[in-house]
């Protein structure tokens, strides 16, 4: 199920996006400032729809702040329409820009195709097959011996990411950012402990891994 982050600190506003998304099947988180925003984020929802005039921060410093350690597609939405306005959002790493007043169904359209140009260009690569397990990531299911493997969201984040990577290196700092989020960097222990549960639940041998692979003092890497 795809998870919403609204920001936005008109709460009229935050009522009918979380009723109109939530009767669409969604999951909706929301924030009405740009601290929550970020906090919220770390949590990992596949979209943010944002707005640009939070009480804390200009919301262009909140797209600056996730860009620097997540992807997530961020779709603004802003009472200002001036052209420049909406240059700096998208030049800050914004993917889509939708002025107020706005229609619910276009909205809808454009968080749907953030979220289809999130996904990998080959839908064939959404499922990873390995010699001893399947990563489903549209799904965000791993099948091993025919049965689900139970992750916990913070494994599935730490795998999905390396899984991602497409067998190029992750290095640890962007790990800790992508997957506890941007006030972490240095807790590598986190990273030694998740990744041995990782390899316990999908490696043949956890002990000699094949497809969860350490490059020491660097960061980890998936081979299919």
């Amino acid at each position: 199920m795809t998870r919403v982050l609204v920001v936005d600190d008109d709460p009229s506003i935050v009522r009918a996006l979380v009723i109109n998304l939530r009767a669409r099947q969604y999951e909706v988180d929301s924030a009405e400032d740009g601290a929550g925003a970020l906090r919220a984020a770390a949590r990992h929802p596949d979209v943010v729809v944002l707005d640009l005039g939070l009480p804390d921060m200009d919301g262009v410093d909140v797209i600056r702040r996730l860009r620097e350690w997540s992807r997530v597609p961020i779709l603004v939405l802003s009472a200002r329409h001036a052209s420049g306005e909406k240059v700096q959002a998208l030049d800050a790493g914004a993917d889509d820009y939708v002025t107020k007043p706005f229609g619910m169904d276009e909205l809808l359209a454009r968080l749907r195709a953030a979220v289809r140009r999130a996904e990998p260009a080959d839908g064939g690569d959404l499922v990873v097959h390995t010699e001893t397990f399947t990563v489903d990531l549209a799904a965000k299911k791993v099948h091993r011996d025919g049965r689900d493997v139970r992750l916990t969201p913070t494994e599935w984040h730490l795998l999905e990411v390396l899984v991602r990577g497409g067998g190029r290196l992750v290095g640890q700092k962007q790990l800790l950012r992508e997957v506890w989020g941007p006030s972490y960097g240095t807790e590598t222990n986190y990273l030694r402990v998740y990744m041995a549960q990782l390899r316990r639940k999908l490696e043949a041998d956890p002990s000699r891994p094949r497809h969860l692979i350490t490059e020491p003092g660097m960061g980890y890497r998936f081979e299919k």
